[in-house]
């Protein structure tokens, strides 16, 4: 199969759907590969590399599109690249398409075959091609949160571990899942008190027994979430609905009681976002302000730490492109019902339930869609 690899566009975006030891390894398998100029260099990886790994090396996205069958991606397509879809053509990446109806429609109208990372599942009922990512996001929380803090970015001027006398920060977490866990793990090491509310008591009962006793865990209700944030200096909102849009767990009218200069980070923004006053922002411009409270909603936190995060993805969504690659598209679904979960738009149909619940769009079921 041809595969592609275009360069990413996003804001500071600089991972790359495929590292050249990926490419390898399809090249090994007899694919063809055929990857952007520069599309690896922001992970130190040149064109020279690509090449010795057995890829073509092409001028423009433009020339990747029209010669692939398959697009490997990291980030939603942008409008831009949407519109060089074409039918019987697949995208491999993350979409994230319930707050995004411009990308979803223009995908439609393409007529391809949409594959997102963030809807593939195991066999334990885990996500485990948004893993990798939410690990790096729950870690960079804690990195952001903290410069949201200091006072030149309008924080209260609190450092997260204190110091001997004055009190650490306190940190509270929204949601114990794989992003939760680890934003809890990074204030931890950075010594600020940590409080983790989420719904489910066997998660709440294994982060008390992984962390030994060091953060407070709490049920997940309006009134925790209100008395919480109400003493908070820093709030990561890291919960997530399979595809769905994000519930919105904190209200405007709720940042009057939180303190002065407290910080919110929505690592959920690409599903449009936990917090009522959340939205998008990018690197170059990350963060704002809200009733005197500092937001941080940057929709791709991981690009910030490109080479560690593109290797951890490749490690994950290498096995499925090559099914996708070495079955073609049907067959590589009907072998695979957890790479099926993952398809979002096919023959101009969404395919996803939670999608198209979110768009007010008519659901098809994949295999129906498939047989169209």
């Amino acid at each position: 199969m041809k595969i592609g690899v275009p360069k990413e566009i996003k804001d500071h975006e600089y991972r790359v759907g495929l590292v050249s030891s990926s490419v390898r390894e399809l090249v090994k398998q007899g694919h063809h590969v055929f990857v952007e100029k520069d599309a690896g260099l922001g992970i130190g990886q040149t064109n020279e590399d690509y090449q010795l790994a057995g890829a073509a090396i092409l001028d423009s996205a433009e020339n990747v599109f029209e010669e692939a069958e398959l697009i490997v991606k990291v980030k939603e397509p942008q409008p831009v690249e949407c519109k060089r879809m074409k039918p019987n053509q697949i995208i491999f990446t993350y979409l994230h398409l319930a707050p995004d109806p411009l990308q979803t429609e223009l995908l439609l109208a393409s007529g391809c075959s949409a594959i997102a990372y963030e809807t593939v599942t195991d066999s334990h009922g885990r996500l485990p091609l948004l893993m990798p990512m939410s690990e790096v996001a729950g870690k960079m929380s804690i990195q952001a949160g903290a410069m949201a803090l200091e006072k030149s970015k309008g924080g209260r001027g609190v450092l997260m571990g204190g110091v001997p006398g004055v009190p650490p920060a306190d940190v509270v977490v929204l949601g114990g899942g794989v992003a939760g866990a680890n934003a809890a793990r990074t204030a931890i090491g950075m010594e600020a008190n940590v409080t983790v509310l989420d719904r489910s008591i066997p998660r709440l009962t294994e982060l008390d027994w992984l962390f030994g006793g060091r953060i407070r865990t709490m049920y997940s209700t309006e009134e925790a979430i209100e008395q919480t944030i109400a003493s908070a200096d820093l709030v990561i909102g890291a919960v997530l609905v399979p595809g769905a849009s994000a519930p919105k767990l904190i209200k405007k009218s709720q940042l009057k009681e939180m303190r002065k200069g407290a910080a919110l980070v929505d690592i959920s923004i690409d599903q449009g976002g936990c917090f009522e006053t959340s939205r998008p922002t990018t690197h170059s411009n990350p963060t704002y302000i809200v009733d005197d409270i500092v937001h941080y909603c940057v929709t791709n936190m991981p690009g910030a730490a490109a080479r560690t995060a593109a290797l951890a993805l490749n490690n994950v969504t290498l096995p499925f492109v090559s099914a996708l690659a070495g079955k073609g598209l049907r067959k590589a679904l009907e072998e695979d019902h957890h790479l099926m979960m993952g398809l979002n738009v096919h023959n101009s149909k969404i395919t996803y339930a939670a999608v198209a619940q979110a768009l007010e769009h008519t659901y098809t079921a994949p295999h129906t869609a498939m047989l169209g």
